[in-house]
């Protein structure tokens, strides 16, 4: 599992490592634009209900994955969790669902629109 280190909390909220990567690549998006946003979760097992947080530009955030490798992103789910993040509610995730509606919006896009290449989550580059 994937960990996000938000703001001060040293306690890290989990998640999995694919889904973690289609989140940072949003968050990025978003924050550079400097556009602040929610990230909602359900079905975490360790907490009854749903989180929250909101995402700032100010707001220190580190993104931990297992993978040394970027992971292979669909780009029409990351395209409507984007759009998501982008009405007021924000991004809302429900981490028992998640890989099912990646492969919903996978097959509908691929049975109306000529495949496309998977996009490839970025890993950054730290200077020396």
């Amino acid at each position: 599992m994937a960990r996000l280190y938000y703001g001060t909390d040293a306690s890290p909220v989990t998640f999995p490592d694919r889904l973690l990567a289609y989140v940072k690549v949003i968050t990025a998006t978003k924050l550079r634009r400097n556009e602040s946003f929610t990230l909602t979760w359900t079905g975490d097992p360790d907490t009854a209900g749903r989180s929250a947080i909101w995402l700032h530009p100010s707001i220190p955030m580190r993104f931990v994955f297992i993978s040394t490798e970027p992971e292979q992103l669909v780009g029409e789910y990351l395209r409507a969790l984007a759009d998501q993040a982008n009405a007021s509610a924000g991004l809302v995730i429900d981490l028992r669902t998640w890989e099912n509606d990646e492969q919903l919006v996978s097959r509908a896009s691929s049975s109306q629109a000529p495949a496309r290449r998977p996009v490839r989550a970025v890993r950054a580059v730290r200077a020396a």
